[in-house]
């Protein structure tokens, strides 16, 4: 296995340990905290949430426009 592989695997190995612990955990319920950033009643909408239906339409629209460009090139 060549060197490059071998790097490869460890930074999404350890990439992917990080993901699975970058949440931080929740306060106690006693504790006094405010629980922040949990989406629920009365909680802000990200921006980005209004969008998602014309994000997703333009994502189709430019995997079609792709296709059909590097696809005609190949005849």
């Amino acid at each position: 296995m060549k060197i490059i592989n071998k790097l490869v695997s460890a930074f999404f190995l350890i990439f992917g340990f990080l993901m699975i612990h970058a949440q931080k955990m929740p306060p106690a319920p006693n504790s006094g905290e405010t629980s922040r950033g949990v989406v629920g009643p009365g909680a802000q909408a990200s921006p980005i949430d209004m969008y998602v239906y014309a994000l997703g339409i333009i994502a189709v629209m430019f995997i079609v426009f792709f296709n059909k460009k590097y696809t005609g090139k190949k005849a």
